[in-house]
Parts: C-alpha cells; structure tokens; sequence
C-alpha cells in the first residue's frame, strides 16, 4: 500500500564520490517521502509540493523527527555476536587464539547458534542497519539459522561461511579439509544465493565466498576457492575477507602473510599471485562485489589495483582502536579512487550502530599526523555510512538514497527519544549561514545517535521489527 513520511529528510543524491558528497547533499526540513505500492520511492521532497495523487494515501508524521536511509554495515561478524568486549586477548594473533576461536566454536551447538541468529538481527535491527556483509559461522546449521532469521526479519544480507583449513589448537574445531572446504562454500551458494526471490536482482540474500585472512587458509585453499567463484561470479557471488589490518613488526598479520606465501604484497594472495614471488597461481577473487575489510597498511600498488577491480573497503575504525591495528589513512585511500565503507566489525568492534562508528572515523582522522590529519564532512561521514556500502554491495541502485525509483530503505530518527541528542539539536550553535547550519544539525544529528533515538526501520517499504 502507498505511504507517505513526514520529517526531516537527509540523504546523498545521486552517484557522487566521498569528495563529492557535500554537493551531493539533500536537506529538507519539512520533508515528504512518498512510497509506491511496490515499496519504491515515489517522492522525496517538500511536504507542502507531494504529489496529489500520494495527498489521500497513508500518512505518517514523524516530526520533529528525520528520516535517513538505511545504514549499511560493510564488515560484521555473525559468530561474534555474544563475543564484543571480549578481554585477554590483546593484538590480532592473541585475541584471535584466545578469544574469538573459542567464542565461534560456540556455533556447534544447533540451540546456540539458532538464539546467535536471533539476536543478531534483533541488534542490526534496533541499530537501523538495513544491509549488512556478514561474516558467516563455519558450521552450515548456524548459516542456515541466519540466512532463516534474515529473511523473517526481512533485512538485507551478504554472507558466507567463514573458511579456515588451517591453524592453532584454538582454531581447531572451525578448522574443515580442502575438499570440504570448497563443498560446503557451493553448498551454501546453491542453498541461499537469491534463494528468497530466485532472482539476484531483486533478492534481499545473497552469499559470498567468504576466507577469513590468508593465514587461515593455505595456497590450495584459495587456488579452490578461486576456480570455484570464477564458476559463480556471472550468478552475482560475492567476495569478502580481511587485508592488511595488524603490522606488528615481525610478527604481524603482513608480515608473516609476506613471508608464509612469499608474495611482494598482501593483496596478491587474494589476486590469484599466491605462488613464490607473486606469481598466478590461480584466479582473482577481486572485482565488483568484492569487499576487504581493514586495509589500515596498503600500500599504494595495493589501492591502485583495488581501484582498478572496483573492489571495495570496509573501514572499520573502532576495531582498529580496539586492537591497537592503527589508522587506515583516509586522504591517501580516497584519493586511489577506491571505495570505502564501513563496518562495525562486532566484535573487534564494540559497536553496532554505524554512526557510532562514524564518529570514530572523524575522530581518528582528525588526529592522524601532520597533512594527513582531515575533518570529516558530515556529508561524507553520511555517505560512507549508507550511499557508499549500497556501491560495496554492488546495490547502489537499488537503495542506498532516496533517488526516484530506489527501494524504499530507511529509518526514522525521534531525536526525543535519546534526550542528549534532542538537547544538541535543538540548543546546539547553529551558524547564520544556512549551508553551515544544515551541516551542523547533520552532523550532531550522526555524532549523537544511539539506538533508542532510531524508532522505525523498514525494507522496501516494509517496516522492519525486532522479535
């Protein structure tokens, strides 16, 4: 059935870069969205031009409050879901082997997984987070049970079963042989991919492939990985690991991947250069529908091919604090011209909501050093939160705005519900220039978010509840 909101509206026009995004932003105070009977958007504007043939449909008002579209979350582990905050660990290695492996080995259990399944959609849903890359389980019963809870929910979702074949004692019972590796990847393709509509184009599931980092597999593993999405990327698989995050000198996740594959970057192992001295060993798994997570240590061949592929980052700058990983820097990123996102990463990350991590990326990126430290714009904090993770999915389409004719996802933002953000917006400094002032009330708008403030989430046009 057509509806119609009303409130404030805030969303990224067009198909802008990040750079580009301040241009590219719509502000309308007394705003309409308009949503066709095909869960669509009809309209976005002024309330007082709507359309009359949308002047006798539903109507909700939700002012004072906003509406935004729905946020993407790019990087996002399901078999963490009970693991954020976990102590003990230190850097990647340790917290890996001696509290995240044993946290995910949790998932063997079909009750636990099935109540990990729940509560995960439950939080995305209550953090406003429409789309998501998800960083499966390795056992295919807790895959089953997300993919099932997904789509009851009625959310957007990539995911795939994280694959390891190699590693410690800790990582033993996520740890499958080469063969079943691949099998249980084509398995859960041929199960899940586009498995709600049967048509990728208009499915809200979809699957990647998914390898948790190089260390975790060995060289055969992805030889078998890369014959097998080069067989399903024309049915629109995806691809998502983990690239250069810990450079602990020696040590460190780069370094040893250097050393393990004896490749000249990190990069070439998933490029399908994997062989001594990178040479092809087998197929690329970048491209279009391809994300990496992190990329806080690139070097600069490393972005120039990813921008090259169209594969995309996932910048997760809370984890990066969390694990002491350091900053991906965001002038020299941007400026390669590759797209970056970004992502929760519960649970190296302690967050679920995406603005939260926003804020986290304007304050590490205004403290980087010298000429390398920027401001955020809070379009750009707005578009890396939504309009840019629709364009990592390879969706920016069919949502990630509210340009005419996108799938209507988006939320509605009662500032009255978390009074510490009503009281910035409506007692902030608001500068007399009224392009200043937007960018403002925007800005305190995402710096103050926190769940309760996000009332209503809906997914082409159907609102989304919590269970």
């Amino acid at each position: 059935m057509s509806q119609v909101h009303l409130g404030h509206i805030f969303h990224i026009a067009g198909s802008p870069a990040a750079a580009d995004a301040a241009d590219a932003l719509v502000s309308v105070p007394d705003g309409a969205l308009a949503i066709d009977d095909n869960g669509r958007i009809a309209y976005c504007g002024d309330r007082a031009e709507v359309p009359t043939v949308f002047r006798d449909e539903n109507v909700f008002d939700h002012r004072p409050g906003f509406l935004l579209p729905g946020f993407v979350d790019t990087h996002v582990h399901f078999p963490q879901t009970f693991a954020g905050d976990a102590y003990g660990g230190g850097q990647l290695p340790e917290w890996l082997d001696h509290c995240m492996f044993p946290a995910e080995s949790r998932y063997a259990e079909i009750e636990f997984a099935q109540r990990a399944a729940l509560e995960f959609c439950n939080r995305r849903t209550a953090a406003g987070t429409t789309a998501a890359m998800v960083f499966g389980s390795a056992f295919p019963h807790a895959q089953d049970a997300l993919f099932t809870e997904t789509l009851r929910f009625g959310l957007r979702m990539v995911s795939g079963r994280g694959v390891q074949t190699t590693g410690g004692e800790s990582a033993a019972p996520l740890i499958t042989s080469e063969d079943d590796a691949v099998r249980l990847c084509r398995e859960e393709v041929d199960k899940w991919h586009a498995a709600d509509t049967g048509n990728v184009e208009t499915a809200l599931l979809h699957v990647a492939i998914v390898p948790r980092f190089a260390l975790s597999v060995t060289r055969e593993t992805l030889k078998n990985l890369g014959e097998l999405y080069d067989s399903v990327r024309d049915r629109g698989v995806y691809f998502h690991s983990h690239l250069n995050e810990n450079n602990r000198p020696g040590t460190g996740e780069i370094d040893t991947t250097k050393q393990v594959y004896r490749v000249d970057s990190y990069l070439d192992a998933y490029d399908g250069k994997f062989l001594a001295g990178s040479a092809e060993g087998g197929k690329s798994l970048l491209g279009r529908r391809s994300i990496l997570a992190h990329c806080v240590h690139c070097e600069d061949v490393e972005l120039q091919r990813m921008a090259e592929t169209g594969t995309s980052v996932a910048h997760c700058p809370v984890s990066q604090q969390f694990l002491g990983s350091g900053t991906m820097p965001w002038k020299r990123t941007i400026a390669s011209g590759v797209n970056v996102a970004v992502g929760t990463d519960f649970g190296g990350g302690d967050e679920w909501l995406i603005p939260q991590v926003l804020s986290a990326a304007f304050k590490v990126h205004i403290s980087e050093p010298g000429d390398d430290a920027v401001a955020m714009h809070p379009a750009e904090m707005l578009f890396t939160g939504t309009l840019a993770g629709a364009r990592a999915l390879d969706m920016e389409g069919r949502f990630g705005n509210f340009d005419l004719g996108k799938e209507a996802d988006f939320l509605v933002v009662e500032p009255a519900r978390w009074p510490a953000l009503a009281g910035a917006l409506t007692h902030g400094i608001r500068s007399g220039d009224p392009r200043s002032a937007r960018d403002q009330t925007l800005f305190a708008l995402l710096m103050g978010m926190r769940e309760p403030a996000i009332s209503e989430a809906y997914v082409r046009g159907r609102r989304v509840d919590a269970r």
